[in-house]
């Protein structure tokens, strides 16, 4: 299997190609910087993916930024900390804010270049927007939670995309699923007989962050460490 081998690169957003974790971590700064404890930056993430991954299963109609405020209120009940609706609905919106990575919008222009491009996201749309326009290109397709009713790892998401990208002219065999969760992405996508290429964006750090333990660790097809090595990799296929 080789990366020249397929027509579309399928795309998490969140933790592949936005720092989301860097995002949240300023963005929930009014509230770690009134705990008495000391928290370190995993234990801020692991508790954010808890709560996220909680209420995604609970409510997985609820829109991302909606869901970001209820994260934010079941943090602040943990932390013992006082809070209110307005500041809650601040961090559903801090979407907004949340940096691309250095590498991602000049990966995205290269690779839009070889295959179609499509992205798969825990997202509303109107926050995607947002991040889109950091990322500065124009996806073949679109498909977001709010779009299916779901939240990932739920299957409904994947079958959702497949589903419309087969309207496109892709199956299964040309699409490489490229994400860093396992436990969003990559499970399912070997569920779903998908190939997939992990963008290991946490490389250097412990843990899982802001994605729950995926259990049994899926399997990969190809891992990079950041997305400018998936570009080299792509660079040395067509050359070899």
């Amino acid at each position: 299997m080789k990366l020249t081998d397929f027509k579309a690169l399928t795309f998490d957003v969140y933790g592949t190609l936005i720092d989301w974790e860097s995002g949240m971590v300023a963005g929930l700064k009014p509230l770690t910087d009134r705990i008495s404890q000391t928290l370190g930056r995993n234990d801020i993430l692991e508790a954010h993916a808890f709560y996220e991954s909680s209420t995604q299963a609970q409510t997985p109609g609820k829109l991302y930024s909606q869901l970001l405020a209820t994260v934010y209120r079941r943090l602040a009940e943990e932390w013992r900390i006082e809070t209110d609706w307005q500041e809650c609905l601040t961090y559903g919106a801090s979407v907004q804010h949340w940096p691309a990575f250095p590498d991602s919008a000049e990966a995205l222009a290269y690779l839009k270049k070889h295959y179609m491009l499509i992205v798969l996201s825990n997202v509303d749309n109107a926050s995607f927007a947002h991040s889109n326009a950091k990322l500065g290109v124009q996806f073949d397709g679109v498909y977001t939670a709010e779009d299916a009713g779901s939240y990932k790892p739920s299957d409904r998401n994947f079958e959702y995309m497949l589903q419309n990208l087969t309207r496109l002219g892709l199956c299964k065999q040309h699409i490489l699923h490229t994400a860093e969760s396992m436990f969003h992405d990559h499970g399912p996508a070997n569920r779903h007989g998908l190939s997939n290429c992990w963008i290991y964006r946490r490389h250097a750090q412990e843990g899982f962050g802001a994605t729950m333990h995926p259990g049994d660790m899926p399997t990969v097809g190809f891992t990079f460490n950041s997305m400018a090595d998936m570009v080299e990799a792509h660079k040395a296929a067509l050359s070899g």
